[in-house]
């Protein structure tokens, strides 16, 4: 795995050493940046599911403001970390936690400080996961996902997504080999072309 582009670009990324991960290749995650690049620069993004951290890195290698890394293996997290000491990225751009999404977002959503919603939202549970329970919360009676932000979800191409569900609509959806990428906004000002 490497840093496709920004200031870390070309870096080499440690990788998990067990089969049972699967991160986001190169390709999907080069496809996933050309749609939002033009909404990466100066945002929070959210990496749920992180895994090694390469799609919340990529976004912090092309601009992003901040990155909140949420992983519930202890053994992903330090892999997180040591790809974030890896590209020498600054301690104030990047946040590590060890959770489940949906109870992280769960304890994130009763908070009352400012810093508790972000701009993107990248999910990318292991694809057997109840991907439901976790837009439900992310929709509209939630501030987690900001107004104009976009909520972009991985997932096997033969598993199709609702197209509105609690105040989100998908947007677009793109697929790549077994991987889709389906793009969510709040309703009714999503738009993602």
């Amino acid at each position: 795995m490497r840093i496709i582009a920004g200031k870390y670009r070309g870096r080499n990324l440690k990788s998990p050493a067990s089969a049972q991960v699967r991160p986001t290749s190169d390709r999907l995650r080069e496809t996933l940046f050309n749609v939002i690049s033009g909404r990466v620069a100066g945002r929070r993004f959210l990496d749920l599911c992180a895994g090694s951290g390469a799609v919340g890195i990529e976004a912090l290698s092309r601009g992003a403001q901040h990155a909140t890394f949420v992983e519930q293996s202890k053994k992903m997290a330090a892999l997180i970390k040591s790809n974030l000491e890896l590209c020498r990225i600054p301690a104030n751009e990047a946040q590590v936690l060890i959770s489940d999404a949906l109870a992280f977002l769960r304890s994130t959503k009763k908070r009352s400080d400012a810093i508790r919603s972000w701009d993107l939202i990248f999910f990318d549970p292991p694809y057997a996961v109840d991907y439901l329970p976790v837009l439900e919360l992310l929709g509209s009676k939630s501030d987690l996902l900001n107004n104009d932000g976009v909520l972009i979800v991985e997932h096997s191409s033969k598993k199709s997504l609702p197209e509105l569900l609690d105040g989100l609509v998908c947007t677009r959806v793109l697929k790549q080999g077994d991987s889709s990428l389906s793009f969510y906004g709040k309703a009714p000002k999503a738009h993602i072309t």
